[in-house]
């Protein structure tokens, strides 16, 4: 079997699989977040941190939620990093540097999961089980809250109540993330995944020197930053370590977890409007693009000219073996258009324009899928955009599920895809005028301008993978790169529960003759268009400087 062939065969396995578990995933969420009953664990959680889970909130009071419970995670994630020296499980591993452990704590909180350290040679288990791996969860779990919000605003009318945040959190850990992430490292346990509390060792001798390896809690931690799309790697090679993706299964079933929430939470949305087919036109968008995004992948990695790409059968410089170009290139397509940051593969020996289309997929605001939670309501944000620019077209006040868009929803729509393009390309530029971020770069040129938009992008969106080649322990980009982290998850938030509020206030309009039909392929045709023109104009500058210089050169 040829490479591109199995690569093929990869592809339609992993969309058979989503679409076997679309229907009665997504049939569960919204089950999830409509119920009114509580479990008895979940009771027992609400008493403990004194919450009443049945006090419906406005979008201040839910944001207020929001924000202090995330404040509270950078805090304890900073303290826990500060202390690890004298915490038991350290393995001996000194305590975190300051703008490090602020870097780390604010990229686990803001589900980034970006790491400028090696995960086995800087974090004990303490900090690894207690600290990151519990914000794969709640972090994963405050998306879904914000994207479930942003659905009740449509479905709700002459209210502005908008559910209760501490419910929301609470069940999207309990009944929704652990149980599954339960089940998928059970899986990864099977297929060679490592999982236990194992100290340092030595291995072997190697070169004259000596190997050491740790152990640790890997395949818990593995499943739930695929499935929360978080992407922080116990160990600095992530997904390419054989401790944490020992197979091409395990491979294409970490894909799998990536995938999972962000495609089937479109039919919760769709099944919480009432309607369905709501919920096929925004998956029909992502599905586009993913899938496009792939094919363009595979074919620049396969097809590259010249006698070695030739003789090794594509670009294979920076790709496992284990699982050659096609898994590679789904993988590196999933983790990017996702909020994943996972790799197993190493984005900065991608060919030129291979590295450019992560950057790009980056870029749209990982929203085809994208992360959990975050990508249906990005979505659902240039969806709103779309539909105000048909109105334009044609003259007519833009409608969407039966809510007016008018001058408040469209401000608070243009400042939610403006606020991350601001970051990326303000911090990149400060940057490349600096002299001391040049000098953590390892190429020169386009190369080297593309490792510092990478890792903004990736900060800003939220992604938290890494080019591969940039120095990012440094103090200046761990300052930067963590504020950009929180900015870029938290300020959008604000204007997406404002649009929330706004739209839950307001009165249903009826259908007319004249009413877009938003549930059509036309519009899904105008919805993808619309993502790709905004991204385009916003960073095609940057684009052209960085992979587009280096692919076309």
């Amino acid at each position: 079997m040829g490479p591109v062939l199995a690569g093929v065969l990869q592809l339609l396995a992993l969309m058979a699989a989503l679409a076997l578990a679309y229907k009665p995933l997504g049939t569960y969420m919204a089950k999830v977040y409509t119920s009114d009953k509580h479990l008895r664990v979940e009771k027992w959680i609400y008493k403990g941190i004194g919450a009443d889970p049945d006090t419906e909130m406005r979008w201040p009071a839910y944001l207020r939620g929001v924000l202090a419970f995330s404040l509270a995670g950078v805090l304890f994630l900073y303290v826990l990093q500060r202390l690890q020296g004298v915490l038991p499980g350290s393995l001996g591993f000194a305590s975190i540097d300051p703008d490090q452990a602020f870097n780390t704590a604010a990229s686990f909180v803001s589900n980034t999961n970006w790491q400028s350290y090696s995960g086995e040679q800087a974090m004990g288990h303490v900090v690894q089980t207690a600290g990151l791996a519990v914000q794969n969860f709640v972090s994963a779990a405050v998306g879904m809250a914000v994207a479930v919000t942003l659905v009740r605003g449509f479905a709700r009318s002459r209210t502005g109540e908008l559910g209760n945040f501490w419910s929301d959190l609470v069940r999207g850990v309990v009944r929704l993330l652990v149980p599954i992430a339960v089940v998928g490292a059970l899986v990864l346990v099977a297929c060679g995944v490592i999982q236990n509390f194992s100290g340092i060792h030595e291995v072997g001798q190697f070169m004259g020197g000596t190997q050491e390896w740790n152990g640790g809690a890997v395949a818990s931690q593995e499943a739930i930053k695929e499935l929360g799309t978080n992407g922080g790697g116990y160990f600095n090679a992530n997904s390419s370590h054989p401790f944490e993706n020992p197979t091409p299964f395990t491979n294409l079933f970490e894909i799998f977890l990536i995938l999972l929430i962000p495609f089937s939470i479109t039919r919760t949305f769709g099944l919480m409007v009432g309607s369905v087919r709501q919920g096929y036109a925004i998956l029909a968008t992502m599905a586009t693009i993913w899938v496009g995004f792939v094919a363009l992948m595979m074919w620049t990695e396969f097809s590259h000219h010249g006698p070695a790409f030739e003789a090794a059968g594509g670009a294979t410089e920076g790709k496992e073996v284990r699982f050659g170009i096609g898994a590679s290139s789904i993988f590196a397509v999933s983790t990017t258009l996702t909020s994943t940051g996972a790799v197993d593969s190493f984005h900065s020996s991608f060919t030129g324009l291979g590295g450019g289309i992560t950057l790009l997929g980056m870029m749209l605001g990982e929203i085809a899928p994208g992360g959990v939670g975050s990508g249906l309501y990005g979505m659902l944000i240039m969806a709103i955009i779309a539909v105000f620019i048909a109105g334009l077209m044609v003259g007519r006040t833009p409608e969407y599920l039966g809510k007016k868009i008018g001058s408040r929803e469209i401000k608070l729509a243009a400042c939610y895809i403006l606020i991350t393009p601001a970051l990326v390309l303000v911090f990149t530029a400060c940057a490349m005028a600096l002299p001391a971020p040049a000098n953590s770069m390892t190429n020169s040129g386009a190369h080297g301008f593309s490792e510092i938009l990478y890792a903004y992008t990736s900060g800003a969106n939220n992604n938290g993978s890494a080019f591969a080649g940039l120095n990012a322990d440094t103090q200046w980009f761990n300052t930067t790169i963590g504020l950009a982290m929180l900015l870029g998850r938290f300020v959008p938030m604000v204007f997406v529960l404002a649009l929330a509020g706004s739209l839950a206030e307001q009165k249903p309009v009826p259908v007319t003759a004249g009413t877009l039909r938003t549930d059509k392929p036309l519009y899904t045709g105008l919805l993808v268009g619309t993502i790709i023109i905004i991204t385009g104009l916003t960073y095609f500058p940057a684009l052209a400087l960085g992979p587009l210089a280096e692919g076309l050169a």
